[in-house]
């Protein structure tokens, strides 16, 4: 097959231009993974080593279906030794060669989200400290955001600013946690996810010949998402495309919505600073919806001014007008929702899986799900508990952990008593003391019991012998034995299957089940290469694994229900859009700059541009919030929309006493909808806020604000106030809006 004759004008310049930076700007459902796909398989034709290929994706999922399409352009064999995958995959590939060179071992584990805030949470309790003042996701957050700007430990020790914020937040002593926290990582010769990233440029940067020998071997760069990176992957791309600057990055500058996890879109918008000969090219062409979502959607994200202008446009049919519905209650919307979905799919016989519900917070879904459940639509909720973070599956995966690397505190700590074997909570607390006192990990101290003066009576010291000899000879089979092999044994010498076995109650057949799912994987894992595969390598594969890499097979023909966030990158026939109001989407948190405001508009044009046939737009008019039934206004997003795309609008039922109908009106043919003018921010009048509020205000002063609480002046210039608030951290307002009142 000529693959380059698939592609249009613009995609076939995208691929053939091979050497020096591009920026390949992929606007909605243009074929970006086309082109990233065939630009490598054409690398490979020219004659480029696929192992001096790098290409990082946003999804492991992601990076196996391109790798599948690229072996049938090129031969399978060379589509293997590509380096493809995700950020943190790559890189801890690279760090599994280079960790000595850091004080690492080879074989450290990978904590997870819920590892790292189970160590937080035994830091604070170590160090006698309010769990209500210091959450410990609220702290691993503060964490997570300084290493992904590259603030160590002991840089934000002595980080005036930094501390200054945590002071003012009522957390003075958070520097400390993170000192803690960061030493109890490496003695149990563990990394978090940011480490993965943190760490590789620690090893950059401290090694240059280390860096010198991967820019050697990465002659070609490819980054998909570019508009979604962060400082740390931003400078590691930097880093290691200086040599040759043969580096492509694809993105989409109007779907960057990752902020809040650190994404920086400056990285894509000054692209052309890093690389002033680099070449640009713009995906305008929309593969995916009809003309009128597409023009809906351009009609929205054009509002924003910072952004790399082009025009989406598409050959493909009109489509149907973009529905609005109006509801009086969100217990309504979840009705019109759940009947619109029934009826589509009886009448045009789709599946129950081209239909998605998009919202802004995970809270929504509860009305969507009784509806659902009310008339029998199988649904699924994406990015809900992930399969590997049941409790029977982490048990088992820390007996694995703990087999491949003993250090590892968290895993030992799961499992020192489970199945239980009479190794009680003060054993356990003693040999927590007796590690932090002698700075060793826990697992080296029941290891040499005898040589540590613990009051431990010798029946509880011959139970933790037994627990490291049964770890230890996992160990010696690690290195004869494949994954699943291991891993059976593990599962059935432990007692773990027994228990669960015994257990006849609907939850403990489940479990069991689960575990015997894990097995299977386990298998299939092992199978899927010629080589031998180790329970190691297993490990790795799972804790990398993203929440769009863990669709299971049984949630094949269920709606979906996500947040707008989640559905990133995906795509389906029919889309409902739900929750459109003030405060809510946009976010309330998200009113107060340009800069927010337009990444959540951003945000509402991702939604809009995953729907390929049809889109629904939903607001209620009432809608529960903390237990209080709040009125509501439509979202200015509404507002914002080109009307001549959007059938204005019905509603879900009939008007309820005492509510008043919101002033729109359903579209004629030619004359323009009715509706209540919402204020922009930028045309807020002056009665928004009260100026004499702010009089006299001074950096230092303590301020409260009537949406984000009470918090601390840092900062006044150009009329705009950065206001630190411990609920929901740093925020620059303009004074002249910002209703401040000076405590």
């Amino acid at each position: 097959m000529n693959y380059l004759e698939e592609l249009n004008d613009a995609q076939r310049r995208a691929v053939e231009t091979t050497d020096g930076p591009v920026m390949v700007i992929a606007g909605a459902g243009s074929g970006k993974t086309r082109v990233l796909t065939y630009r490598i398989a054409h690398l490979i034709k020219k004659g480029i080593d696929p192992f001096n290929i790098l290409a990082l994706t946003f999804t492991n999922k992601a990076a196996k279906e391109m790798k599948s399409r690229i072996a049938s352009i090129v031969d399978a064999s060379e589509a293997a030794n590509i380096w493809m995958g995700t950020f943190h995959s790559i890189f801890a590939r690279v760090l599994r060669f280079e960790a000595d060179k850091i004080g690492y071992p080879s074989n450290f584990t990978i904590y997870d989200t819920q590892d790292s805030r189970n160590a937080i949470k035994a830091i604070i309790k170590e160090l006698n400290l309010d769990d209500k003042v210091y959450k410990p996701s609220a702290v691993f957050g503060r964490i997570s955001s300084a290493k992904n700007n590259l603030i160590g430990p002991d840089d934000y020790m002595q980080h005036p600013e930094l501390i200054a914020q945590d002071e003012s937040s009522g957390k003075s002593q958070l520097r400390f946690v993170y000192k803690r926290y960061s030493e109890k990582c490496r003695r149990s010769g563990a990394m978090d996810f940011d480490d993965l990233l943190f760490n590789t440029n620690i090893l950059f940067r401290d090694h240059p010949d280390i860096l010198l020998k991967y820019q050697h071997k990465f002659h070609h760069l490819l980054v998909d998402e570019y508009q979604d990176t962060n400082y740390a992957q931003y400078l590691i791309i930097k880093k290691l495309a200086a040599l040759r600057e043969n580096i492509c990055v694809v993105g989409d500058d109007a779907q960057s919505i990752y902020a809040f996890r650190g994404a920086n879109i400056q990285n894509i918008l000054n692209f052309k600073n890093d690389y002033p000969d680099y070449h640009l090219f713009k995906l305008e062409q929309n593969y995916r919806s009809t003309k009128r979502i597409v023009e809906a959607a351009n009609s929205i994200i054009e509002k924003n001014k910072g952004q790399i202008k082009k025009k989406i446009w598409t050959a493909n049919e009109e489509g149907e007008l973009i529905k609005l519905v109006k509801n009086y209650t969100d217990n309504e919307e979840g009705s019109f929702v759940a009947q619109t979905t029934f009826e589509i799919h009886n009448q045009e016989r789709n599946p129950f899986s081209d239909f998605a519900v998009l919202y802004r917070t995970n809270a929504q879904s509860r009305a969507l799900e009784e509806a659902m459940r009310k008339i029998n639509i199988p649904y699924k909720i994406y990015g809900g508990l992930s399969f590997y973070q049941r409790k029977e599956i982490k048990d088992l995966l820390a007996y694995f952990r703990l087999t491949v690397n003993h250090n590892d505190e968290e895993s030992l700590l799961r499992v020192i008593n489970y199945p239980a074997r009479g190794i009680g909570k003060t054993t356990i607390e003693k040999l927590q003391v007796a590690a932090s006192e002698y700075n060793q990990s826990i697992w080296n101290i029941i290891e040499e019991i005898a040589n540590y003066p613990i009051n431990i009576n010798s029946g509880t010291k011959n139970k933790l012998s037994d627990f490291v000899t049964s770890i230890k000879s996992y160990r010696t089979m690690h290195d004869t034995h494949s994954a699943f092999e291991l891993g059976e044994h593990i599962s059935s010498s432990t007692g773990i299957l027994k228990e669960l076995y015994l257990d006849k109650t609907p939850e403990g057949v489940s479990r069991y089940d689960n575990i015997q799912e894990v097995l299977n994987g386990l298998r299939e894992f092992t199978e899927s290469e010629d080589e031998q595969k180790s329970l190691s390598d297993y490990l790795i594969d799972v804790a990398l694994l993203t929440d769009a890499d863990q669709d299971q097979e049984d949630d094949r023909n269920k709606v979906t229900l996500m947040t707008v966030h989640a559905a990133k990158g995906l795509e389906f026939p029919y889309v409902y859009i739900v929750g459109l109001e003030e405060n809510l989407f946009p976010s309330q948190m998200s009113v107060s700059s340009r800069s927010d405001l337009e990444e959540e508009r951003r945000l509402f044009y991702v939604a809009l541009t995953r729907a390929k046939k049809r889109a629904f737009l939903s607001y209620a008019l009432t809608r529960y919030k903390w237990g209080s039934l709040n009125n509501c206004e439509p979202s200015r997003f509404i507002e914002e929309l080109d009307p001549s795309f959007i059938d204005f609008p019905t509603q879900s039922g009939p008007p309820k006493s005492g509510l008043q109908k919101d002033g729109f009106r359903k579209r004629t043919s030619s004359a323009p909808p009715v509706r209540r003018k919402l204020q922009s921010l930028q045309n807020a009048q002056k009665s928004e806020g009260s100026a004499g509020s702010t009089l006299g205000l001074k950096e230092g002063m303590d301020v409260e604000h009537q949406l984000f609480g009470k918090g601390k002046v840092l900062k006044i210039e150009g009329g705009k106030a950065t206001v630190f608030f411990p609920k929901v951290g740093q925020k620059q307002l303009l004074l002249k809006f910002a209703r401040l009142n000076i405590l």
